[in-house]
C-alpha cells in the first residue's frame, strides 16, 4: 500500500467542522461514562459483600463501559481534532481490536442478564441458576474470554481492522466478504452469530418476562395482594428490561448499517457523513445505564447518598490555625479539636490528668447554669504563653 493510499485511507472524509462535532461528542460520551460507570462501580464496591449474583453481571456491563471509554475513545478525540487518524495502521489494528472486544463483551453481558431474569422470572426452578455466584462469575469470564478469542481472529489473517469509511474511527472490515473466503466466513459469522443471535436472546427474553410481570400482577391485584416484594420484582424486571432496550435501539442502526455494508463493494449507497450517526448513537449506550441502574434501583439511590455525604464530610472538616508570635519565632499552626468531657471538671487539674480522664466511657454530659456544655480545649501541639513559658492547663470552654 502506497503513502498516498495510507493517507487518503486515515484522512478524514468530513469537514473541520464536522470534525470537531464529532471530537466534541465523542468527548461527551466519556466524560459522563466514566462518571456515571465510575459511581456504579464505587458503590458496588462498598456494597461487595451484600450484592446478588445478577448484579455481578452489570458491574461487568459497566467495567466494560469504563474501561472502553478511558482505553480507546479518546484517540478517537484526538484525530477528530487532528482532522485525520493519529498513528496511522498500527494504532487502527489497537483500536478496532479493542472496540471489537468490549462491544462483544457488552453485548453477550446483556444477553446473560436477560437470560438469568428469564431463568428466574419464568422458571423458578431454576432460580438457582440466577442466584448461584459462581455459576454468574463463570458467565462473566466467558463473556471476555470468547470475546477476545473471536476478537483475535483478524490478527491471523481471518478478517481485517480497518477505518470506518469516515476515516475517523476503526472497525471489522465488512467488505472483505468479497475479498476472500475466510474474510467471508468471518463476517457472516460475526454479524449472524456474534450479534442476530444474541439479539435475539435479549429480544425474546424480555419479552416474556414482561409477559410474565405483568401476568403476577394482574393475578396479584385481582386478589387484593399488595406487598413490598410485588412491587420490588417489577421494577428489577423494569430495570433489566430498559438496560437491555436501550442496548438494542442504540446498536440497531449500527448493524443496519454494517450489514448493509457487506454486500455493496462501496460505499455510494451512503454517503461518509452517513457512518457518522449510527457510530456515535451505538456509542450513547455507554452513558445511560448508570442513570437506569440510579432511577430503577432504591439500593443504588440509598449508596449514592451516603457516599456523596461521606465525600461531602471529609471536604467539610474545619481545622482552626492559631498563630501565636512570640519574639522572632515564626508562628506555630496549631490543630483544635472540641471534644465534649463525660464528667465534671475540676479547675484544677493538669494536661496529664485531663487527658488520663478524657479516656473515661461516662455518659453523663456536663451543664452550666446558663444552659451551655462544657468542654475542654485539646491541643494538637504544645505552645507557649507571652512569657515563653509553656502553658500546661487544659481551661474548659462554655459553648
Amino acid at each position: 500500500m502506497s503513502l498516498n493510499e495510507n493517507i487518503t485511507e486515515f484522512t478524514s472524509k468530513l469537514s473541520p467542522a464536522a470534525d470537531a462535532c464529532v471530537g466534541l461528542a465523542i468527548l461527551s460520551v466519556v466524560l459522563l461514562s466514566v462518571l456515571g460507570n465510575g459511581l456504579v462501580l464505587v458503590i458496588c464496591y462498598r456494597r461487595r459483600k451484600k450484592m446478588v449474583g445478577s448484579e455481578l453481571l452489570c458491574v461487568n456491563l459497566a467495567l466494560v463501559d469504563f474501561l472502553c471509554c478511558i482505553c480507546f475513545y479518546p484517540l478517537s478525540v484526538m484525530s477528530s481534532f487532528h482532522h485525520s487518524w493519529l498513528g496511522g495502521n498500527v494504532t487502527c489494528v489497537y483500536y478496532g481490536f479493542g472496540c471489537f472486544i468490549f462491544g462483544l463483551c457488552g453485548m453477550f453481558t446483556v444477553a446473560a442478564i436477560s437470560v438469568t431474569r428469564y431463568l428466574k422470572t419464568c422458571h423458578s426452578l431454576l432460580h438457582t441458576v440466577q442466584s448461584d455466584r459462581a455459576s454468574i462469575r463463570m458467565a462473566c469470564c466467558a463473556t471476555w474470554v470468547v470475546a477476545t478469542v473471536w476478537s483475535s481472529l483478524p490478527l491471523f489473517g481471518w478478517g481485517e481492522y480497518v477505518p470506518e469509511p469516515y476515516g475517523l474511527s476503526c472497525t471489522i472490515a465488512w467488505r472483505g466478504y468479497h475479498t476472500s473466503a475466510k474474510d467471508a466466513f468471518y463476517v457472516i459469522c460475526t454479524f449472524a452469530i456474534f450479534t442476530l443471535v444474541p439479539i435475539l436472546l435479549i429480544v425474546v427474553s424480555q419479552c416474556q418476562i414482561l409477559n410474565q410481570v405483568s401476568s403476577f400482577t394482574d393475578s396479584m391485584s385481582a386478589r387484593g395482594i399488595h406487598n413490598n416484594l410485588r412491587r420490588t420484582e417489577k421494577r428489577l424486571s423494569m430495570m433489566f428490561f430498559c438496560i437491555s432496550l436501550g442496548f438494542v435501539i442504540a446498536w440497531a442502526p449500527y448493524a443496519v448499517v454494517s450489514f448493509l455494508f457487506i454486500f455493496h463493494k462501496e460505499h455510494r449507497y451512503m454517503a461518509p457523513g452517513g457512518f457518522v450517526f449510527p457510530a456515535l448513537f451505538a456509542k450513547s449506550s455507554h452513558i445511560y445505564n448508570p442513570l437506569i441502574y440510579f432511577y430503577f434501583n432504591k439500593t443504588f439511590q440509598r449508596e449514592l447518598r451516603y457516599l456523596l455525604l461521606s465525600i461531602y464530610s471529609k471536604l467539610g472538616v474545619n481545622q482552626v490555625g492559631v498563630h501565636i508570635g512570640a519574639g522572632h519565632q515564626a508562628p506555630i499552626p496549631i490543630h483544635i479539636q472540641l471534644q465534649e468531657r463525660g464528667c465534671v471538671p475540676k479547675r484544677n487539674f493538669s494536661l496529664s490528668q485531663d487527658r488520663t480522664h478524657s479516656k473515661t466511657k461516662s455518659k453523663e454530659k456536663v451543664v452550666n447554669a446558663d444552659g451551655s456544655r462544657l468542654v475542654y480545649v485539646c491541643w494538637g501541639s504544645t505552645y507557649t504563653d507571652s512569657n515563653n513559658k509553656p502553658a500546661n492547663d487544659c481551661p474548659p470552654v462554655s459553648i
